[in-house]
């Protein structure tokens, strides 16, 4: 069963940025879309962001403008790039294909 693996979270100050990485070792990565996640403490599990396998993006409103997701096929990795970040982005960052396994994520804080 494929599995993806999150990285790249940490602690940030307001107005700065992080790089998210999402990587598997599955055999459906390129052909597939890939979506990213959040869950902040006492929140239900929201979308981000979504990258077709042709590389075409869609947003939540709510990080429109300041997160940017790329895919690179060759690596099995997604990239979600977080510029701007708010303390409402603090949560817990999860990635994966459609109706696949959740992993453990990565946390994100977003903090003076």
């Amino acid at each position: 069963q494929v599995q993806f693996v999150e990285s790249g979270g940490g602690l940030v100050q307001p107005g700065g940025s992080l790089r998210l990485s999402c990587a598997t070792s599955g055999n459906i990565f390129s052909l597939t879309s890939i979506i990213w996640y959040r869950q902040a403490p006492g929140k239900q599990r929201e979308w981000v962001a979504t990258i077709s396998r042709g590389g075409t993006t869609i947003y939540a409103d709510s990080v429109k403008g300041r997160f940017t997701v790329s895919r690179d096929n060759a690596k099995n990795t997604v990239y979600l790039q977080m510029d701007s970040l708010k303390p409402e982005d603090t949560a817990v960052y999860y990635c994966r294909a459609p109706s696949t396994p959740w992993g453990q994520g990565t946390q994100v804080t977003v903090s003076s």
